[in-house]
């Protein structure tokens, strides 16, 4: 009998599994991890991957969010330059640091939803940047 599952309280306990693919996803991103191994509860089917398992697994679930940031900065890079705002600009627009755009552009941040979905309506919408900048 294996250890007691941590998430339903199986006295059935957890199984080994081995070389497993699984995937990972993150927004509208997937992908998929060969290879893991770990134990898995019979009745509920929690997963707990081995050490080497879950860091292989995190690191891919990493990599995803990294090609989310870096695709939002590239969209709103495209919508700033269409709009022709400079980043000073585009931050002051949204109310952001002098450097929030650099920062949202290059995907070392992921900006607040409220900017993406304004600088989407933007880009839809051009000609109601100018209300925006005389407000």
């Amino acid at each position: 009998m294996g250890l007691e599952c941590i998430s339903c309280g199986s006295a059935q306990g957890m199984t080994r599994f081995e070389n497993e693919r699984h995937g990972v996803t993150f927004r509208d991103l997937r992908t998929e991890v060969d290879g893991l191994s770990g134990v898995r509860c019979a009745d509920c089917g929690e997963i707990e991957f081995d050490a080497e398992s879950a860091a292989r697994y995190a690191e891919a679930g990493d990599a995803l969010v990294l090609q989310a940031r870096r695709a939002v900065g590239e969209e709103l890079r495209r919508i700033r330059k269409k709009l022709g705002l400079n980043q000073a600009q585009a931050s002051a627009l949204t109310g952001g640091g002098h450097n929030a755009f650099s920062r949202y552009e290059t995907g070392k941040v992921i900006p607040a939803p409220a900017v993406v979905n304004l600088f989407r309506m933007l880009d839809r919408h051009p000609e109601e940047v100018g209300v925006l900048k005389r407000a």
